[in-house]
């Protein structure tokens, strides 16, 4: 009995350690979430403008000539190699590959977030009957793309280390990438898929659409930018200066970085919450299992002075 009660001793003493582990990165993932969430705030005022003005545009039909713009040359290019070439971003062209952008978590311990973004990003591409031939996937974030590389998936680029608190100069090199391989054909449309942020318990997984850019996607993915009445107020005719492709060359990548930069910055407020939840979780769970070992503690020891007890007694009555 001696020896059971030392190792209820020994469990009831691992579980506390456990317990105020996880309620400090419970801690401390809370505070992540609270920051993001106070930056998201801030930053939702000039994503909501640049996707108002794409949506005006749109449907003044600026972007309805994406066959026939030609991309600047490569020589162009490489003159201004930090610069994102914004009308190659309205080509349409035949769907080959599809490219998908995954947004996922470096590490674990964050719950259900990362297997239900794998899921329904596994889902969306057995929805349109694709193959690991003609999917091309962008990781960022490493559990998705170990998990894709594993089964067989092209991944020809990975973004890891994303920082708690992301920055928006880190997305313009990601964004440029990204037009490189899209104007190098290395996929034909792409989607980005990643976990909304709807409250510290929920979130819901989301596939909007990026390139190429069309009045379709736009309305797809900002329909919720515009009020009623700046609808209304739509004019059918801008005047352009110094030309509309010199607009569109500014405007089109600033669009781009925000709709990629507000889906990390979204993805990453649902994980530090899914962090946070899942470290509740695991701080409740340890709580109950010390509860229930003190308990078995108790009666052990209970029982043991009972015995003893019970014991003394006899040898006093032998004595007697």
């Amino acid at each position: 009995m001696g020896a059971s009660l030392q190792e209820i001793k020994r469990r009831i003493s691992s579980t506390k350690k456990t317990e105020q582990i996880t309620g400090a990165m419970q801690m401390v993932s809370t505070a992540k979430l609270s920051q993001i969430q106070r930056h998201t705030t801030s930053y939702q005022v000039y994503a909501k403008k640049i996707r108002s003005v794409i949506t005006h545009l749109a449907k003044s039909h600026f972007l309805d000539g994406g066959a026939s713009i030609t991309p600047r040359s490569k020589e162009s290019n490489k003159k201004n190699d930090d610069q994102i070439d914004g009308l190659s971003m309205l080509i349409k062209r035949p769907v080959k590959r599809t490219g998908i952008i995954v947004i996922t978590s470096d590490r674990g311990l964050v719950g259900s977030y990362n297997s239900n973004v794998i899921k329904q990003t596994l889902e969306l591409i057995s929805g349109g009957n694709h193959s690991t031939e003609d999917v091309v996937i962008i990781a960022i974030g490493g559990t998705g793309a170990d998990f894709f590389k594993k089964r067989g998936y092209k991944v020809p680029f990975e973004f890891r280390g994303v920082k708690d608190i992301p920055k928006f100069r880190e997305t313009h090199q990601l964004v440029k990438k990204i037009i490189d391989m899209y104007d190098d054909e290395t996929f034909d449309e792409l989607f980005v898929c990643y976990n909304h942020f709807v409250n510290s318990l929920t979130s819901e997984f989301r596939a909007e659409p990026m390139l190429p850019i069309s009045a379709m996607n736009v309305g797809n993915v900002g329909e919720d930018d515009l009020a009623d009445d700046d609808e209304q107020n739509i004019s059918a005719e801008y005047e352009m200066e110094p030309s509309e492709d010199a607009i569109l060359e500014v405007v089109l990548p600033q669009y781009a970085e925000s709709l990629i930069y507000g889906a990390i910055l979204d993805a990453k407020t649902s994980e530090h919450g899914s962090s946070s939840m899942a470290m509740k979780s695991a701080t409740d769970n340890a709580k109950d299992i010390i509860s229930s070992l003190e308990l078995q503690y108790n009666r052990a020891r209970q029982s043991a002075i009972t015995t003893e007890i019970t014991e003394i007694t006899g040898a006093q009555a032998a004595l007697d």
